[in-house]
């Protein structure tokens, strides 16, 4: 071995050792890198060598996954529950646009309710005969002729499945399969069927059901009793 001259530069001088780290050190810094290369090939859907990862490690991560997808899948089930909530409210909000008076200036007589001894399912609006009603909201012509006892009558289905019956017309101005809007003419008013003096029979039917006029169109902004009308009243509240 080579003396090193006095007279060499020392090369080594102010330089430190950096000591090795103990075995017990060097044996978990290895071990965490390699757990942790381990949940990021789990992450991309890559499986490490089983001969080299401790199976309680990877019952671990497996159960972990399985959790994080458990929780994603409940997330998303309430969310639609949420959803399909929310379009059931809204199915129950009245149909948007715009409600009218089917007559002005009448006198409100025989309201919804028991009469005779019978249900009276509509209510009766006084009109000189031959007075034009129009449409209290828009909708198709599903009936436009003689009805029964109804007389002439028009029958209205909107868009929601409700329906508007106007009975005991003198004529009828619309054909069936007509689309009208709200606040036009549907016929003249009369006192035909079974009817004492000139009148309109305004009904009001949901799933087929009868309803009552009053409350029912008063939720839309058309107040019978008081012959007012806030034909603006959907359009602002959307």
């Amino acid at each position: 071995m080579r003396q090193r001259l006095s007279s060499e530069p020392d090369r080594y001088r102010g330089r430190r050792r950096v000591p090795t780290p103990p075995r017990s050190r060097y044996a978990a810094v290895i071990t965490t890198a390699f757990v942790g290369a381990g949940v990021v090939a789990l992450g991309a859907g890559a499986m490490p060598d089983a001969k080299s990862v401790s199976p309680s490690v990877l019952d671990e991560l497996k159960a972990a996954s399985t959790l994080d997808q458990g929780t994603a899948e409940r997330a998303e089930a309430a969310d639609r529950a949420s959803r399909d909530s929310d379009r059931g409210e809204a199915a129950e909000v009245a149909e948007p646009g715009i409600w009218r008076l089917p007559l002005q200036a009448f006198d409100f007589n025989s309201p919804y309710g028991m009469r005779w001894g019978k249900l009276h399912t509509g209510v009766d609006l006084v009109v000189p005969e031959g007075t034009p009603y129009v449409s209290v909201h828009d909708g198709m012509v599903t009936k436009a002729g003689w009805f029964g006892g109804y007389g002439y009558a028009v029958i209205v289905q909107h868009a929601d499945g409700s329906e508007a019956i106007y009975g005991h017309s003198s004529a009828v101005s619309v054909r069936e399969g007509q689309q009208v809007k709200a606040g036009d003419q549907l016929g003249l008013v009369g006192m035909t069927g079974h009817a004492y003096g000139s009148h309109l029979h305004l009904e009001i039917h949901v799933k087929g059901e009868p309803r009552d006029p009053v409350p029912y169109l008063m939720e839309r902004g058309v107040d019978i009793k008081l012959q007012t009308e806030d034909i603006y009243s959907e359009v602002a509240a959307s």
